[in-house]
């Protein structure tokens, strides 16, 4: 669960509010008609709320594991079922990702841009993978977020035997290269693992 103390309006995922304190107002936050229509035809975006006033707002979603990230002029590519919240300074949109492919189901994110923070949800602790260290690969289906700086492509690992029904079930991966960060969650397709805490 995430709490935030108000100090400047911030956007939350409509309907992440569980309890607050104090007096806040709650505004439905639709993005516009171009980012309408992104989420319309891509199944990626967010249904946001902006929130302002004084006092204390408890936000959750699904009993998932909650991270802030603060950025100082950064950008940030997020799965938009894994935005939680952040700040109002931040511009958001849908884009594509770079090197998405139609047979990896053609890939779509949530950016942030700016300075400001950003709370972020997983399924389970997230594992940070540094792509300077070596080369750098995931899941897409486990894919939180990424720097926006780093260059990604879709990579098959599609065999003969996947054909006839003796793969690994895991044919697609999304492959970084850059200086930068890559956040993946222990679950793929946001299947929320049991807690052991």
């Amino acid at each position: 669960m995430l709490r935030v103390r108000i100090t400047e309006p911030f956007m939350a995922r409509q309907g992440s509010m569980v309890a607050y304190q104090g007096q806040v107002d709650f505004a439905y936050q639709g993005g516009g008609a171009a980012k309408f229509l992104k989420k319309a035809f891509t199944g990626e975006g967010l249904s946001l709320m902006r929130i302002e006033g004084r006092g204390d707002v408890f936000l959750a979603n699904e009993s998932q594991e909650v991270h802030i990230l603060r950025l100082t002029n950064a950008g940030l590519s997020v799965n938009g079922a894994n935005v939680l919240a952040f700040s109002a300074g931040l511009e958001w949109n849908v884009e594509r990702v770079r090197g998405g492919s139609i047979a990896a189901g053609g890939l779509f994110n949530t950016t942030l841009r700016g300075t400001g923070w950003v709370a972020i949800t997983t399924a389970g602790d997230p594992v940070v993978l540094n792509t300077t260290e070596a080369p750098t690969y995931a899941d897409a289906q486990a894919l939180v977020a990424w720097s926006v700086q780093l260059q990604t492509s879709i990579r098959s690992t599609v065999t003969a035997g996947a054909l006839i029904g003796r793969g690994s079930g895991e044919a697609f991966q999304v492959a970084f290269s850059g200086a930068g960060f890559v956040i993946v969650q222990p679950a793929e397709n946001g299947a929320v693992p049991a807690h052991t805490h």
